[in-house]
């Protein structure tokens, strides 16, 4: 088939979600994408499949079921453990090949994005990346939205004439529905093992050492002090008060470029999206692409010394003073009390 070629739309159905799990620990946006896709499938009028690869998977694969999957297609093998992305892409295009989904939705992490392509090229389907909005019409189109021109605004990417329509969605941007208790909550759904169709003689790379380094995941954390250009590069006094409220560090774009904060710490459109119970921007103007990052916080906390910062109009509080004072003193008052009480 060449790239022009289309194909038989009438084909394909079934919205997929690859639930990516690591030596048993499901990434949690897995989860975030099997209770969005839950709605497309319900407005397709199709099935719900979660696709799981790994090694022992039993547990992960009853979860899916319990979590809202009508099935879940399993491949089970030492090949796939650890991850490596030439036995995965391999695997992952043969079922899709197989089984012809319409929709599948990767999540937007450094496995999802490692191996997506090796799907999509050969299989000339459309993949969308870093995706924060999903949403299908009547025909069935997938309606992938992610940031443009540096975040200044929103595309809405359409894959009308191939399949399967794919993307990878970053991680925060949807809520995780919990897992449904009892026997009931897996009676309905089928757990399906499928053929492996990669041994070890084929694969062409090899895990010779693993080197581990900031592996601090902003989008779990329930709390954040995020900093911003303000900072002027000193980055103690949002540091020791997020110690005091034992709260991850994060950055805007801006405090990012400036080589302040390493990236995988940025929020915002051209970064990630958090939902934590508390966020405290120190120093942040409040940029549109920045706050739509983190919107989606519960109570939210502004210091900044300029009383017309866009980001108190975001804020449930907002302290106008130097950050540089303000910071320090906020964390000597926590320093004896709970912090729940500061969440609350």
């Amino acid at each position: 088939m060449s790239d022009d070629e289309g194909v038989d739309v009438d084909a394909y159905e079934d919205v997929w979600v690859f639930v990516e799990e690591h030596a048993g620990e499901v990434m949690p946006v897995s989860w975030e994408l099997l209770a969005e896709a839950e709605t497309l499938a319900a407005r397709t009028g199709e099935d719900l499949v979660a696709l799981v690869i790994g090694e022992g998977l039993g547990d992960v694969a009853e979860e899916a079921i319990a979590r809202g999957a009508d099935r879940v297609l399993v491949a089970d093998d030492p090949v796939f453990e650890p991850y490596r992305a030439d036995p995965y892409g391999a695997q992952f295009r043969a079922m899709v090949e197989e089984r012809k989904p319409s929709i599948v939705l990767i999540g937007g992490t450094h496995t999802g994005r490692d191996f997506a392509g090796r799907v999509a090229v050969p299989a000339h389907a459309g993949l969308t990346a870093d995706v924060t909005e999903i949403d299908v019409d009547d025909e069935g189109i997938l309606q992938a939205r992610r940031p443009a021109f540096g975040g200044d605004l929103l595309a809405t990417i359409l894959c009308e004439d191939h399949r399967p329509q794919m993307a990878t969605i970053r991680p925060g941007v949807f809520e995780a529905a919990d897992p449904v208790d009892g026997e009931s909550a897996t009676a309905d759904g089928e757990i399906v093992d499928v053929e492996v169709v990669v041994e070890e003689a084929d694969a062409i790379s090899e895990v010779i050492e693993r080197e581990v380094g900031d592996t601090a995941d902003i989008t779990e954390a329930e709390r954040i002090v995020a900093v911003g250009h303000g900072v002027e590069g000193d980055l103690g006094p949002a540091i020791e008060l997020a110690e005091a409220l034992d709260a991850e560090l994060a950055a805007s774009r801006a405090a990012v470029d400036e080589g302040w904060v390493d990236g995988s710490r940025q929020v915002g459109q051209t970064g990630k999206t958090v939902r934590p119970d508390l966020y405290v921007a120190v120093g942040i103007s409040g940029a549109i692409q920045h706050v739509e990052g983190m919107n989606r916080s519960g109570t939210v906390i502004a210091i900044n010394d300029d009383p017309n910062a866009p980001i108190f109009e975001h804020a449930d509080y907002g302290i106008v003073g130097d950050l540089f004072e303000v910071c320090p003193k906020l964390a000597d008052r926590l320093a004896d009390e709970p912090v729940a009480e500061v969440t609350r």
